[in-house]
């Protein structure tokens, strides 16, 4: 069976990003040469995820590795798996380089479990302790049902799943009217992909990408929360925040000193971020089950 157009698209999309996003001085790679240096992603995930010290890890839709690697730093035992070759190529050499204790695998999310053997030893699905995925992950699968489906294959009973992600809200937004005016104009809940074609990404660099299609979707909360109860996860952690990891709006927001960024007017009008964390429940033939996604 061939490959799905998006999923061919995207990686030669994001092929191209990793070269720019190496070099940019936003990702801070040259950074990661202090031992102690954190991603400013997962420093803000820390004071949430508490301690992943020897905590068996897999960080979906790793990209360069520098949150998997900061992951590392604070003791989980991890491997980032991405779609695209020369993400990982990246990510290696920067693990190499640091001598950062990180696997790295290349595999798109929906085929992680098979890529990672995962469930090889265990009578009870995956043998994962926690999966991580943080920001600019999900609008770029499909069925977000199925990504559900995978995190639960992927975790043990009992293991938990940690995820900061761009809101859909700010998904939804249309900021570049010329009118100036911020609009809901695309849509909210999963649909059809949305198809863009442009030679830049959300970094400061002069590298244009040359692969420009890119298939995007984007995922209700209701979606998100419903696909993840449905295949036995709990949530422990909701959160909406009105700050980003970068400037999602460009030239309409305030840096605020520690790697977040804030909408400059009226920040209290659109949350712009949210943070999940959920855990496994033991497989049980009792309880109340939710229908199987349509």
């Amino acid at each position: 069976m061939p490959e799905p157009a998006y999923l061919t698209a995207n990686r030669a999309n994001w092929d191209d990003r990793a070269v720019a996003h190496v070099a940019s001085p936003d990702y801070r790679v040259a950074d990661f040469d202090d031992p102690e240096f954190l991603s400013d992603v997962v420093r803000f995930d820390a004071q949430r995820l508490g301690d992943v010290r020897g905590l068996r890890t897999v960080h979906l839709q790793c990209h360069i590795g520098t949150d998997t690697i900061s992951l590392a730093r604070l003791g989980a035992k991890i491997t980032g798996v991405d779609l695209s070759p020369v993400s990982i190529d990246h990510a290696r050499e920067l693990a190499a380089r640091t001598s950062a204790q990180a696997d790295f695998v290349v595999a798109d999310v929906y085929s992680a479990p098979a890529a990672l053997d995962a469930g090889s030893d265990l009578d009870q699905g995956g043998g994962f302790d926690l999966v991580y995925t943080s920001i600019g992950a999900l609008c770029w699968l499909p069925d977000i049902d199925r990504w559900a489906q995978v995190v639960a294959e992927l975790l043990r009973p009992g293991g938990g799943l940690f995820l900061r992600d761009g809101h859909p809200m700010l998904h939804a937004t249309n900021e570049s009217r010329p009118d100036g005016l911020l609009t809901l104009e695309y849509p909210y809940f999963e649909t059809e992909p949305l198809i863009w074609d442009g030679d830049g990404t959300y970094v400061q660099t002069d590298h244009k990408i040359t692969h420009t299609t890119s298939y995007q979707w984007n995922h209700g909360l209701g979606e998100l929360i419903t696909a993840l109860l449905r295949h036995g996860l709990e949530l422990t952690l909701f959160e909406e925040h009105d700050t980003a990891p970068h400037e999602a709006i460009p030239g309409r927001m305030t840096q605020l000193g520690n790697g977040e960024w804030r909408l400059t007017d009226h920040p209290e009008r659109l949350p712009l971020t949210f943070t999940i964390a959920a855990t496994k429940r033991p497989r049980s033939g009792d309880g109340f089950r939710l229908p199987a996604a349509r």
